[in-house]
């Protein structure tokens, strides 16, 4: 991917329903860094299906200001993240589900991220698609910073987000968004890597930790 570095490519990132375009400004073991000629997009290699070549037509984009990540050293996810803390940022966790806030936590293999909306929320990793920070002097939804303090967690931290997890056995909780109604409900346990979560009917539901990517508590 290297020979495509200063140029017009597209992705296809996994859960995007669209490609993803712009210069592709830096390269990272495990993250690159895109600019779509308004904003900068932190994408990890892992869910990237394809990239190309932009064509002619298509590789109209403005010339990147300086990035709104200062990474001095190499490029990595890890980083990326590291640097994000307390900027006002978007995050992609699947299709058009979108989350903005502040990155407060990161632990071994997932961070927590504190927007207006779900306040707390506990992200996997493994399932970020996108990160987009904004510009220093941006607030979420133009709230003034008196009005939307970042506040982050005070629930102790695991260093794992199946240990994460476990701490929030016998708590009503909604995993990924809400985005269905089997996940949401009272996390009753966590093992061997298997969730199991009581619906509105009363019903268990059973669910694999590799295919939970968000968890807060309302």
């Amino acid at each position: 991917m290297e020979m495509y570095l200063n140029q017009p490519v597209s992705l296809t990132v996994s859960g995007t329903r669209v490609p993803v375009k712009g210069t592709l400004i830096d390269l990272g073991t495990d993250v690159l860094v895109l600019h779509n000629g308004i904003q900068f997009l932190y994408v990890p290699l892992v869910h990237i299906q394809q990239l190309t070549k932009c064509p002619a037509s298509e590789s109209n984009f403005a010339p990147p200001p300086d990035p709104a990540l200062d990474l001095a050293m190499e490029l990595s996810y890890r980083k990326v993240l590291l640097n994000a803390k307390g900027m006002f940022s978007e995050l992609y966790i699947a299709g058009n589900q979108t989350v903005h806030g502040y990155v407060t936590s990161i632990m071994n293999d997932f961070f927590v991220f504190y927007s207006p909306m779900y306040r707390s929320l506990y992200v996997s990793m493994r399932h970020l698609k996108m990160l987009v920070p904004y510009d220093a002097h941006t607030t979420p939804y133009a709230l003034e910073q008196g009005k939307f303090p970042v506040h982050p967690t005070t629930a102790s931290l695991a260093r794992t987000f199946d240990q994460q997890l476990k701490k929030f056995e016998g708590e009503f909780v909604i995993l990924d968004l809400g985005e269905h109604p089997e996940k949401i409900g009272l996390l009753k346990a966590v093992r061997h890597n298997i969730l199991e979560l009581v619906t509105a009917d009363g019903a268990s539901t059973f669910i694999h930790l590799d295919h939970v990517k968000t968890i807060h508590r309302p």
